[in-house]
């Protein structure tokens, strides 16, 4: 499974439960459609962390990392690349 399909099945079964209906596109952003909130970040970081073998700091905890799913993939690329 690729880091997509990993970030989507994530978001779809711990925040949309099991619903991926409101995933209109992988450029929506998820704090404005309201599909995660300040605690949803943390546990979508701690996901991250644990599932690609990535550290984020508190200075990357910005929407230009984790505010959509196309966001998300390419923050994980970039780090996995910088590792």
């Amino acid at each position: 499974m690729n880091v997509r399909d990993k970030v989507c099945e994530y978001i779809i079964e711990n925040f949309l439960f099991g619903d991926a209906e409101p995933m209109a596109d992988d450029t929506m952003s998820l704090l404005d459609e309201g599909i995660i909130d300040s605690v949803g970040v943390m546990e979508l970081v701690a996901f991250l962390e644990s599932d690609f073998g990535i550290s984020v700091g508190d200075e990357e905890l910005v929407p230009d990392n984790l505010d959509s799913v196309a966001n998300l993939v390419a923050f994980v690329g970039r780090k996995q690349a910088a590792a």
